[in-house]
């Protein structure tokens, strides 16, 4: 018997379900992985491994994606950025393989949340910055 094929991971456009069946050989429709440095976003980093923007992740529930992507459209206009259905993910859901369609998100723009495990979590906030600018750069669409 071969061995298992590896989880496709990332984002991907298509759909993951091809006539009723979930499989990774329907995702075909890969979205580029990208770095981008900010300080806005890597305060933003900061401001949810501290636990704020909670509903980022999961509002109500972790698969209302419609919801979550209304939240991080709130949240990022607060750092001065402007786009119409960004979604937030975590490190999991991106290795996971994660579908814009599926989600309800066709035209979204993917930001992937550094895991907080990664980090070393101090009592000095602004000291955190460059921690999650560091990580942002590692991470696959990483904010």
């Amino acid at each position: 018997m071969p061995p298992p094929k590896p989880k496709k991971r990332g984002v991907w456009q298509s759909s993951r379900t091809h006539g009723g069946a979930t499989s990774d050989d329907n995702l075909v429709d890969r979205v580029a992985d990208f770095s981008y440095e900010s300080d806005a976003l890597a305060q933003l980093v900061v401001e949810m491994w501290l636990g704020q923007h909670g509903n980022l992740l999961a509002a109500p529930n972790a698969t209302d994606y419609g919801q979550r992507s209304l939240n991080a459209k709130s949240a990022f206009q607060t750092k001065g950025i402007y786009l119409q259905q960004p979604i937030v993910l975590t490190e999991t859901e991106y290795d996971g393989g994660f579908s814009l369609t599926d989600a309800g998100l066709a035209g979204g723009v993917v930001f992937v949340l550094p895991d907080q495990a990664r980090a070393t979590i101090i009592s000095t906030p602004p000291a955190l910055v460059e921690t999650a600018k560091m990580l942002m750069a590692v991470t696959p669409n990483g904010i």
